[in-house]
């Protein structure tokens, strides 16, 4: 059945196409497994919390805009009433029944592995047209003119909620003024709600909370412990912590778990409570364009498993820099067991994509990263297997590795390559394409793999020349500055930088440029990268294999192309010869994916 709503719906309605209902909330609890709920133009302020899911793929739960019109979901509310107090500063106060039972501005940002640096945070935010203003730490901050990044300053009493922001050359009586009132827009209390899509909407404006790995993580938009949901074709943005989440249910340990141990324990009771590709996961985040987020653009902890997560555009991340802690990056997942990461752009993030704990059967293919802050690849404490192929990682630093058995291949690195001698943590290993744990060990350096990438200017291998474990190092191509490791028999190194990798911005997107050269294939022969040439990982003893458990093969390269069956071209790009390779990263149509 389809169920349809409207902003000039009756409200009483039994949501017809001619006869909607007002509220998205209303049709969530008419739709039953199999129905569609499609959403006609307008903005709707509310916080749709569905209260069933669907029962297979074939009968799910579809949320989406109807065809062609513009549907926005927000988790605020516009304000009036501002009074000038001095120059750029303006006052509103309000009853605290305006909030109803969940206040923002009284809400603190807490939790395991948060950082406050000094002062207090709340989920609360304000918006002058559609822009958020920055949360000032005293409310003398904000009396003073404005300076480049206005701020704004809240303070609660038992009755009212009084606030204080910075209009620069605006009258917000006349502007769009907005205030964060829900916690998110489209989540699940209940646990467990299988097989939903959320499709064409653009969500944005959530009062959410820090997302550490060892609670419960709600996001703007989020699964909430269950199985099968596809989130597709939206804009999602502007929330206080995390745009998209994947991840774990709440429990009475919620932050009060900061610590390797504890996180043991976490993934024990997890195992207790049903974790299991049967149960959690497999998930499809698609073509969506998410920014404007604090903490990350989309987080998973345990729940993210068995999933893909591809052809997102993801941007300006953890930017504002007012707190710190330990989960910020474009994406952040904690056992990424089997999840497939393609397509996606990321950039303008304090780091691009983390992969923190049991990262094994993951794949990383056909990204491109760039202007992120901290390093495009974090992958920590992990053993593998995973490989990261086809890949164009462009900022400062393009990888930090404190993990083992990692495979990279045909990869584009820019930046520097970091890897940390020896983490004594003892994190899990899992029995091939499963959420059992199958032993713990500690962290040394070294088991990774590394065939037929291309390194330019201060990037390089040199960081393996003291790796504890054994490293494979083949077919790799280092061009001007960037350091040769003493494993690799026979490197090609061209002291001649030529043209490093350009990347323009303009209204359209952005314009890669990346110069190849005849000379990295002359007189050179390589391999293509297989399971049976990576072999298997020292500490978990496991093969690199596809999600299904099939012998892969890197036969692609970045465009979709078939790559040579006995000479592949080293780096992204299977094309011979010297020429130039234009990637165009559009701002809604993302990296090209193969059929």
């Amino acid at each position: 059945m389809e169920y349809h709503v409207a902003l000039n719906g009756s409200g009483k309605s039994g949501g017809s196409r001619f006869d909607p209902f007002q509220t998205i909330s209303a049709a969530a609890h008419a739709a039953q497994p199999g129905d569609v709920i499609v959403v006609h133009a307008g903005v709707y302020r509310e916080r749709v919390n569905p209260p069933r899911g669907g029962r297979s793929d074939a009968e799910r739960i579809v949320y989406q805009a109807a065809p062609g019109e513009h549907v926005e979901i927000k988790g605020s509310e516009i304000v009036k009433g501002w009074v000038s107090l001095r120059g750029d500063t303006w006052t509103l106060t309000l009853p605290n029944s305006f909030f109803g039972t969940f206040n923002p501005y009284r809400d603190l940002l807490h939790g395991d592995w948060f950082a406050p640096q000094g002062r207090q945070h709340h989920s609360g935010a304000v918006y002058l047209n559609g822009d958020w203003l920055l949360e000032a730490a005293t409310l003398d901050d904000v009396i003073q003119p404005a300076g480049q990044a206005p701020l704004w300053f809240a303070r609660v009493d038992e009755a009212e909620t009084t606030l204080w922001a910075q209009f620069k050359d605006a009258n917000p009586n006349e502007a769009l003024v907005e205030i964060n009132v829900r916690q998110a827009v489209l989540y699940p209390e209940k646990p467990g709600l299988d097989f939903i899509t959320v499709r064409g909407f653009k969500l944005s404006q959530a009062a959410t909370p820090w997302a550490p790995p060892t609670a419960e993580q709600i996001g703007l938009v989020g699964t909430h412990w269950s199985r099968g949901w596809v989130i597709e074709d939206n804009v999602i943005s502007h929330s206080r912590c995390v745009g998209v989440t994947l991840g774990k249910y709440g429990d009475e340990f919620d932050n009060k778990s900061e610590s390797a141990d504890a996180y043991n324990r976490t993934i024990e009771r997890a195992l207790a409570s049903g974790w299991s590709k049967d149960a959690v996961g497999s998930h499809v985040v698609r073509n969506n364009h998410i920014s404007h987020c604090e903490q990350a653009g989309i987080v998973g902890s345990l729940g993210a498993v068995f999933s893909v997560i591809e052809n997102n555009h993801i941007h300006d991340i953890h930017v504002q820099r007012l707190f710190a802690g330990a989960e910020q990056a474009g994406i952040k997942l904690h056992a990424a067991i089997d999840v497939q990461i393609t397509g996606n752009h990321i950039h303008h993030a304090v780091r691009g994509i983390w992969l923190d704990w049991m990262a094994q059967g993951t794949r990383l293919s056909r990204n491109v990263l760039h202007d992120n802050a901290e390093e495009d690849l974090y992958v920590e404490v992990d053993h593998g297997p995973y490989l990261v192929d086809n890949n164009l990682l462009l900022s400062k630093v393009s990888l930090k590795n404190w993990s083992q058995g990692g495979a990279f291949a045909h990869n584009l690195f820019a930046g520097a390559v970091i890897s940390q001698d020896y983490d004594e943590r003892t994190t899990p290993f899992l029995k091939p394409h499963s959420t059992e744990i199958a032993g713990l060990h500690d962290n040394p350096s070294g088991d990774d793999r590394f065939y037929n990438n291309v390194f330019v200017g201060a990037s390089g291998l040199k960081a393996y020349d003291t790796a504890r474990l054994p490293v494979w190092l083949e077919g790799n191509v280092f061009l001007g500055g960037a350091g040769v490791s003493r494993h690799e028999a026979d490197p090609l190194h061209i002291p001649q930088l030529g043209t490093a990798p350009t990347l323009e911005a303009n209204a359209d997107g952005f314009a890669l440029a990346v110069d190849l050269d005849a000379a990295w294939t002359s007189g050179r022969r390589r391999e293509r990268v297989t399971t049976a040439r990576l072999g298997t990982t020292v500490i978990s003893g496991q093969r690199y294999e596809n999600a299904d458990g099939t012998p892969l093969v890197v036969h692609l390269d970045y465009f979709g192309r078939e790559r040579g069956e006995t000479d592949p071209v080293p780096g992204p790009f299977e094309q011979r010869g010297s020429g130039r390779v234009i990637v165009r990263l559009g701002r809604e149509t993302r990296v090209p994916i193969p059929p």
